[in-house]
């Protein structure tokens, strides 16, 4: 989902500094309600990958290694991506 979200974003960035006719129109199609969705889908996959990234590198340093703290760290990746997925909606759709 990355790799093809970061495909149309960045077509999108080319589109937008073509002109201003395409900036319109990116602006447009991101302001849909389909735009609004794909954008808020990127977004919480962008979100997940960050502070799953992070968690891995905590344990890379020797923390949470065990059993029970990759448990209470796997819950609490999903909890931080999903107060981010929930404040990254709200940003689009405002």
């Amino acid at each position: 989902m990355l790799f093809v979200g970061i495909a149309f974003m960045l077509y999108a960035l080319q589109l937008s500094l073509s002109s201003e006719q395409g900036f319109n129109s990116v602006i447009a199609g991101i302001k849909s309600p389909l735009g609004m969705l794909i954008t808020v889908g990127l977004l919480s996959a962008l979100s997940f990958h960050l502070v799953a990234g992070i968690k891995h590198l905590f344990m890379d340093m020797g923390v949470g290694e065990t059993i029970e703290g990759g448990a209470f760290a796997s819950k609490l990746v999903f909890l931080a991506s999903a107060i981010l997925i929930f404040l990254s909606a709200l940003w689009v759709f405002s």
